[in-house]
């Protein structure tokens, strides 16, 4: 049957639009392709021919028809996967295929990709015969997986406890050390309120406010752990923000610092514990006392000093001592109040501070009491050791508004009560005033040894039945600019405490020297110069280097030389002064004992001293009208002569003393009566005045 024209054309035209159509799509779905970034494959099974649209490669035609056509460009890593699950599609095990692998590019480069693909065509026998598929670019995706993958781990297996809120602080995430800290499973947080155990709300809130503001929160807190027990946390919040700035999440992390605490714990009572006694010490004292003043509490501190404890470190050892500073230390802490604290502020000193009274009586009772605790016999190493201390007393308020005063104030206390040793004094005014000028005086001393204003004045000792000058005594004078004369009294004992006496001594000593050789040069005497040497210099280890020194410097044969030493010093320690006495002999240099008579000396020790003189100390000649005074020295003229040892009686200044010397054949005398301390100038003047007229030995000497 023959097709009429205009259904011919009709059919026709049908056909072009419907090409039109599918062109138009065609074209479409390559822009879209392209758009996408994807590439569309169409691979036929049967001959292995692969075409890529959107790409512009082409796979060549592989004889195993099985495997992926693009197998010589997967990774041999990833190709097992690949065709693992393109077996189980081509089986119907799977609706699509579907493979992420790495697949090598033009430049040789390995790339991620997506591979996704569908039997669309079977053979007679259901064989798979045609496939398509799309294959895209995914390594950045990758790479980012990677990443986000990499910082999970990262949380996951972070040692230190995370949560994660949303921007209402609402529980979204937790680590698995979260769980392990605080325990419980991860459903019964999600979704909770952010909280703080033990802490109120307001105080959650303020951290809110400093989260929006700074977008950063940290502070140490104490939280429960998964056994309830409250432990240190070093806990901070950090915001993370979106791509319009805007809050979308809080990270938390918890830092359990509970060891670091325990280090900084056990560091804080090493820093504050006296090593030796594990009493607290001078630091843990400034520190606790400094609370006390700023709180305005009533206060009292008693610093105690032992007294004379270097003999026992010197004569029995740093050990034993160290020992009996721990067992006194045991002592005081037993008797010392539950409110009360003991301190070791440094060597042999301690400090009580005694919290909540100034009552007088209360803190009188406890002075006696540690005082008496003090005293009692020590025995240790086959030694009954017994010890006092002088104890120096202040108030807070009254005696001072910060630690630094009280404790200064307390130990000028101390000082005035050394003194006359084991007592307590309290702190007053006119201590107050003396330490001040005590003070003034070591300054002064110590800018009159740099500026060279300490000289040395002599006094004449003379034989009393020839009128001859026999040598004379070596005295110091310190005379400032400002102050003029200040009085030996004064300065001595304070140089003796500061150690200043050593240098002060060798002033004397260089000076005296140097003025004896200038007199034998012009042969104006012939005698002996005594010199006194302190407790401090007679200790020296140094002691006969610096004098061989001094001699030799200034040429004068230790003949010349008399070192005048006192009963008290060489008694500290006899058979240690013997050895040095000794050697100093050996060179020739006479010794005399100073103030004999007050050292309590035994006549079994004195004969063993390698002597040539016994001074007369003034305080018997002042007493030498008394019967009791005038046998006072007799004994000691007697004991003297007895030994085959010169006697010298000093402070002599009355006729009446030297009509008993006289009786009592004393031969040498030194006083006023004869001549006061003469500068080197006056003194060369004297000596000028006794070789030119012998009848005026005897005279006085005017100033």
């Amino acid at each position: 049957m023959a097709i009429s024209l205009p259904i011919a054309l009709f059919g026709i035209y049908k056909l072009r639009r419907s090409k039109k159509e599918l062109k138009h799509s065609e074209e479409r779905l390559k822009s879209s392709l392209v758009g996408s970034g994807d590439t569309l494959w169409d691979w036929n099974i049967s001959t292995g021919e692969m075409n890529r649209m959107n790409d512009g490669q082409f796979i060549e035609q592989d004889e195993n028809v099985t495997t992926p056509p693009n197998r010589k460009h997967i990774h041999p890593k990833d190709l097992p996967k690949v065709d693992l699950l393109l077996k189980q599609h081509f089986s119907g095990h799977t609706s699509f295929f579907e493979a992420s692998y790495r697949t090598k590019d033009n430049l040789g480069n390995w790339r991620w990709v997506l591979d996704r693909g569908k039997v669309i065509e079977h053979t007679a026998n259901l064989k798979p015969k045609r496939m398509t598929g799309t294959v895209k670019d995914i390594s950045r995706i990758k790479s980012t997986e990677e990443h986000l993958n990499l910082f999970a781990k990262c949380i996951e297996n972070l040692s230190d406890p995370i949560a994660i809120y949303d921007k209402s602080f609402n529980f979204v995430e937790v680590n698995p050390s979260y769980l392990k800290a605080f325990g419980g499973q991860k459903a019964q947080y999600i979704g909770k309120r952010f909280a703080l155990h033990g802490y109120k709300d307001t105080y959650i809130e303020k951290l809110k406010k400093v989260l929006a503001e700074k977008g950063h929160w940290q502070q140490e807190l104490k939280l429960p752990n998964q056994k309830n027990k409250l432990i240190p946390i070093d806990m901070s919040i950090d915001v993370v923000k979106n791509k319009t700035g805007k809050i979308s999440h809080f990270i938390v992390l918890y830092s359990d610092i509970s060891e670091r605490k325990q280090a900084e714990s056990e560091l804080q009572k090493l820093s504050n514990r006296d090593r030796l006694t594990g009493l607290p010490n001078r630091t843990a004292f400034f520190s606790n006392l400094k609370k006390l003043v700023d709180l305005r509490t009533h206060h009292a501190l008693l610093v105690f000093d032992l007294d004379n404890f270097k003999k026992i470190n010197d004569s029995l050892g740093h050990q034993l001592g160290d020992m009996l500073l721990c067992r006194l230390a045991n002592r005081l802490s037993k008797i010392t109040r539950q409110q009360d604290s003991i301190y070791r502020l440094g060597g042999d000193e301690f400090g009580l501070v005694m919290t909540n009274t100034n009552d007088i009586h209360t803190i009188t009772r406890t002075a006696k009491e540690f005082l008496a605790e003090i005293i009692k016999p020590f025995h240790m190493s086959g030694h009954e050791l017994v010890i006092t201390s002088s104890t120096g007393v202040v108030l807070f308020p009254e005696d001072g508004n910060s630690p630094e005063i009280l404790l200064k104030n307390a130990d000028t206390a101390m000082y005035h009560a050394k003194e006359q040793g084991n007592r307590y004094l309290f702190f007053n005014d006119t201590m107050n005033k003396q330490a001040v000028k005590r003070l003034q005086i070591e300054n002064l001393m110590r800018y009159g040894l740099k500026e060279d204003q300490f000289c040395v004045f002599y006094q004449p000792k003379m034989n009393l039945k020839t009128g001859e000058l026999m040598g004379m005594e070596a005295l110091v004078r310190f005379i400032t600019p400002k102050k003029g004369l200040i009085s030996p009294v004064q300065f001595i004992p304070i140089a003796e405490e500061t150690g200043q006496i050593i240098e002060i001594g060798e002033v004397v000593l260089e000076k005296a020297c140097r003025d004896v050789k200038q007199w034998l040069d012009k042969g104006l005497f012939n005698g002996r110069v005594a010199v006194n040497l302190s407790a401090k210099q007679f200790s020296l280890p140094d002691l006969t280097q610096r004098i061989d020194r001094i001699l030799q410097k200034h040429n004068l044969p230790s003949y010349f030389l008399e070192l005048e030493i006192t009963e008290g010093t060489v008694m500290d320690d006899p058979k240690d002064a013997i050895n040095i006495m000794k050697s100093l002999s050996a060179r020739g240099i006479h010794l005399a004992m100073d103030d004999f008579g007050t050292g309590y000396s035994s006549l079994a020790l004195l004969k063993e001293f390698p002597l040539n003189t016994l001074k007369i100390d003034k305080a018997f000649i002042d007493d030498i009208g008394s019967k009791r005074g005038r046998n006072m020295v007799d004994s000691i003229v007697t004991i003297a002569h007895n030994l085959d040892l010169d006697v010298v009686a000093e402070g002599v200044e009355y006729s009446d003393q030297i009509d008993i010397l006289n009786e009592l054949n004393c031969e040498i005398l030194q006083g006023y009566h004869y001549s006061k301390p003469l500068s080197a100038e006056q003194f060369e003047a004297f000596l000028l005045k006794q070789n030119g007229n012998p009848q005026s030995r005897l005279s006085l000497v005017s100033s």
